[in-house]
């Protein structure tokens, strides 16, 4: 698909997506769960389907004609990716599960160079994902993790975030968009701080990628991790950027086939980039399917597509705004289209439950960034988070569906 969708038409992008027009309950479906899984267009499951169908062979090595065939698709899925995010080098682009496998992969290799008493920096918007991992790695080394504080509307304390520099820190790993709050932090500001300091920076995409723009070298970043299943593509899929000369200073991540360049029972040596960060039989129909689902992004008017996904956020939080009870939670000034909200009187599952029985979609709980909900003293939210398939009737639909909400559980008695 290389020719731009016309106008935009939402119309015509909802039809590129099967899962969109069956039912739930007896109503059409009104999927709102994007920040935790977007859906696919028909051009991801027929690239993913091809594989399986017509060439479906290990990569690499093999002299027969599907691998060969299988090896071709697979690298060349790496170079769409390596265009779609500006790397400067295809081995600066490793295929791995997920942003998860990415953020573990870094701290397992960041972490092998530090020592008691060095300092990694992160910020209270973190998923889990990117703060076990440093709190492994920190408590094994005796290093120390340090947190940059948020404001009461979600958005990162800069001059905070500055102040923990010293001479001690060693490395920076932050969220680009909050998956809680659709924060946006200002990701080139951050990193142009760090490297001030001569501190690398992983920076967190996972969220990131479905609504903004990727150049690596425009934001200066040292590493970056972002997952498919994200970017309409498929689950068990993910990118890791790493700067080419970084990337050689980390030790494997994992032992095992295709990662090696010679094993002998009295040591091994390591296979170059990208191969040495992706040990054993990878995700290829993922891969595969990435890259088509990169192609089908990289067809939309991206212009039309932010400007239709901000109309859809203002609009949330105008009808959203005029529901009894409901508190907005995360006000950011710059951010995403995502909805995180509190009734006062529900819990947020009894919400996502009541709103299934219309039909709608959404995502209740902590969302994976706990320590996150406890800044914000509650104990999790109802997020609504919309992609460039959403409209504003099913918006309405949502906004129905929280008054019904209301009249079920006398919500406007409560307070």
């Amino acid at each position: 698909m290389n020719s731009k969708i016309s106008r935009f038409s939402v119309d015509e992008i909802r039809s590129q997506f099967p899962v969109l027009s069956q039912s739930i309950r007896g109503k059409d479906l009104v999927y709102l769960d994007n920040a935790a899984t977007a859906q696919v267009p028909q051009v991801v499951i027929d690239a993913i389907s091809e594989f399986h169908g017509t060439y479906r062979s290990n990569i690499h090595r093999g002299v027969h004609t599907l691998s060969q065939r299988s090896t071709t698709a697979y690298e060349a899925a790496r170079a769409t990716v390596q265009n779609y995010i500006n790397a400067e080098h295809v081995e600066e682009v490793v295929f791995v599960r997920g942003t998860t496998d990415a953020l573990n992969l870094i701290a397992h290799g960041i972490g092998a160079g530090l020592k008691e008493g060095d300092e990694v920096i992160i910020t209270a918007l973190e998923h889990h994902s990117n703060i076990v991992p440093w709190q492994i790695v920190c408590e094994r080394v005796g290093a120390v993790l340090k947190v940059a504080p948020i404001n009461s509307a979600g958005e990162l304390d800069m001059e905070a975030y500055k102040a923990l520099f010293s001479a001690n820190t060693k490395f920076v790993s932050v969220i680009w968009v909050s998956n809680a709050l659709g924060t946006v932090n200002p990701a080139v500001e951050m990193i142009k701080i760090a490297h001030n300091f001569g501190v690398p920076v992983a920076l967190d995409a996972a969220q990131a990628a479905p609504h903004l723009r990727i150049d690596v070298q425009a934001l200066e970043c040292d590493f970056l991790a972002l997952s498919g299943h994200k970017l309409y593509g498929p689950t068990g899929i993910g990118v890791l950027y790493g700067k080419r000369d970084l990337f050689e200073t980390l030790p494997p991540y994992q032992g095992g086939g295709d990662m090696i360049e010679h094993v002998s029972f009295e040591g091994s040596t390591w296979a170059e980039l990208p191969s040495r960060f992706e040990a054993g039989t990878p995700n290829i129909a993922g891969a595969i399917g990435l890259a088509a689902a990169v192609d089908f992004v990289s067809s939309i008017d991206w212009a039309a597509a932010t400007a239709h996904e901000d109309e859809l956020l203002r609009y949330a939080n105008e009808k959203m705004g005029s529901v009894p009870s409901l508190r907005l939670i995360g006000t950011a000034a710059d951010k995403v289209s995502v909805v995180s909200f509190v009734m006062e009187g529900a819990h947020p599952h009894d919400i996502g439950a009541i709103l299934d029985q219309h039909g709608v979609a959404i995502r209740t709980g902590h969302h994976c960034a706990e320590p996150l909900m406890n800044e914000l003293g509650i104990s999790g939210t109802a997020r609504a988070s919309f992609a460039i398939y959403n409209t504003k009737s099913e918006i309405d639909t949502l906004y129905n569906a929280l008054l019904s909400v209301v009249d079920l559980l006398g919500l406007e008695e409560v307070g």
